[in-house]
């Protein structure tokens, strides 16, 4: 992957891998380098990506993805990192593990264009039984993560919806800035934008527009709307971030402090 304290981290056969270390909390501390990793898809890692996976130290692998996005695409990684599968969602709302052809034809059968169809996605992952239970999981597997010289990699299909928010419920948790942690989450475009481009060329050269061309666009891409419809959601039905992590995500006052310990510098 990359020497420590580097943000974006590259690999021969995955994209969007990312430390979430560096980021700075209200208290001053700082969230600790190469303890939790944020990425796309583990389908397609060489023997290299994975070895590079644990010269970085990772001993933890938590997949947000649905079990048919599972079962097309397996994570191909060592067998000494412990595989944890919490999908978010029953199947894959977030439409980045489906085909072309597969998003035409569900373009045609849906009412909502693609970016309305996001916002919806992302409402329902502050609100849904199923990704809450997920999330909730996912806090209890970083909560087992004590060994301070390993770490956690969590991820979905393109590495940006589902891992997103689980990026923003992990990073609030330890008090680092809404701003800040929107900032991460909008770095996925950058990040992807080469595979975006590649992929509205195709489409255009297929002969895609309009409605369909700007849907591809919502669903390859992340956006501020997405984000403050989640936050919004939020507010509606919890009042505030600490408040969801507390009543729907489960985490006690304790278990902030232990979180704070084990990821933030002291």
């Amino acid at each position: 992957m990359q020497q420590a304290n580097q943000r974006v981290l590259t690999m021969d056969h995955g994209y969007n891998f990312r430390d979430l270390g560096g980021y700075q909390a209200r208290d001053g501390q700082t969230v600790k380098w190469q303890r939790v990793i944020r990425t796309g898809t583990l389908a397609y890692l060489s023997d290299h990506d994975q070895q590079s996976l644990l010269d970085y130290g990772i001993k933890f692998d938590v997949d947000f993805r649905s079990d048919g996005e599972v079962a097309e695409a397996p994570d191909q990684i060592p067998n000494s990192i412990l595989y944890r599968h919490l999908p978010v969602f029953p199947d894959d709302k977030t439409d980045a593990s489906k085909t072309q052809a597969e998003l035409n034809a569900e373009l045609k059968s849906r009412k909502k264009n693609g970016f309305d169809h996001m916002v919806e996605v992302y409402q329902e992952m502050v609100t849904e039984p199923q990704a809450q239970s997920a999330y909730r999981h996912f806090f209890s597997a970083l909560l087992n993560n004590t060994d301070p010289k390993s770490g956690l990699l969590f991820h979905c299909t393109a590495g940006k919806d589902r891992t997103g928010m689980g990026a923003t419920f992990f990073l609030s948790a330890l008090g680092v800035p809404l701003k800040i942690i929107k900032q991460d989450y909008l770095l996925t475009n950058d990040i992807l934008s080469p595979l975006v481009q590649a992929r509205l060329t195709k489409a255009k050269n297929e002969g895609i527009t309009g409605t369909t061309l700007d849907t591809i666009k919502a669903q390859m891409t992340v956006s501020s709307g997405y984000f403050d419809a989640a936050m919004a959601a939020i507010d509606k039905y919890y009042g505030t971030m600490p408040e969801f992590l507390n009543k729907a995500l489960q985490l006690s006052n304790e278990d902030i402090v232990d979180l704070k310990k084990l990821y933030l510098t002291h």
